[in-house]
C-alpha cells in the first residue's frame, strides 16, 4: 500500500536497533573514519547480519546515530523542567549538551563524510536544537530568572561557540568554564 507508514519494529529487533546505536555512538567517537562495522556489530552484542539488515549501508548508520543522538539530547528538556526549576533545568540540559558535542567531537569526520557524499545527517537537528534551548529560556523568564534581552538563537549561538572552541574532551574544563560565563551572563539582575 504506497504511502502507509512503516510497521513498527518488533521488541526484539527495537532492543537490537538501541545497542547497535549505543555500540556505534562508542566506537564512531573512538575511532572516527576508521571505525570497522564488525566492531560495532561486537560491541552491541549482534551479528554482523543484524547490524545490516537495520543499516544496510556505513552512512545510513551514521545518519541514525547522530539523528538518535539529537532526539536524546531534546526529549530530556520535559523531564528536566519537570523535575528540577527552570534556571536548574537549563544548566543542567546545557550540561548535556556539552557531553553530546564531545561526543560527537569523534565522529566529526564521519558525519562530513557522509555530508560530501550527498547525505544529510543534520536534517532538521538544528531546528530541534533551537526549540530545545526556547522552551528551556520560556520557561526562565516566565519564573523571572534569566534576562528577557537574550534571544534563544544568542542563547543557541553562545553554545555553538563553546562547542566549536572547547569540543574535544581534553579542553571539558574550558568548555565548563565558558558555560559558567554564559549562564551566569544569562541570569536576571535585580
Amino acid at each position: 500500500m504506497a504511502g502507509s507508514a512503516p510497521r513498527p519494529l518488533r521488541a526484539d529487533a527495537r532492543r537490537n536497533r538501541d545497542k547497535i546505536l549505543a555500540a556505534a555512538v562508542r566506537v564512531f567517537a573512538e575511532d572516527g573514519l576508521d571505525a570497522h562495522l564488525e566492531r560495532i556489530a561486537k560491541e552491541a552484542g549482534v551479528g554482523s547480519a543484524t547490524l545490516y539488515r537495520s543499516f544496510p549501508t556505513r552512512e545510513a548508520l551514521i545518519e541514525e546515530v547522530y539523528r538518535n543522538e539529537v532526539a536524546q539530547l531534546c526529549d530530556a528538556v520535559p523531564g528536566l523542567l519537570a523535575a528540577k526549576p527552570p534556571y536548574e533545568a537549563l544548566c543542567a540540559w546545557t550540561r548535556l549538551f556539552l557531553d553530546y558535542v564531545t561526543t560527537k567531537f569523534g565522529m566529526a569526520d564521519a558525519l562530513r563524510a557522509v555530508a560530501a557524499a550527498g547525505g544529510n545527517p543534520y536534517g532538521h537537528s538544528r531546528d530541534m536544537i533551537q526549540a530545545a534551548i526556547t522552551a528551556l529560556m520560556d520557561a526562565c523568564a516566565a519564573t523571572g530568572t534569566i534576562r528577557t534581552d537574550i534571544s534563544p538563537t544568542d542563547m543557541g549561538a553562545a553554545l555553538e561557540g563553546i562547542a566549536l572552541t572547547s569540543a574535544s574532551p581534553e579542553r571539558r574544563q574550558q568548555a565548563e568554564r565558558l558555560l559558567g560565563l554564559t549562564l551566569d551572563g544569562l541570569k536576571a539582575r535585580s
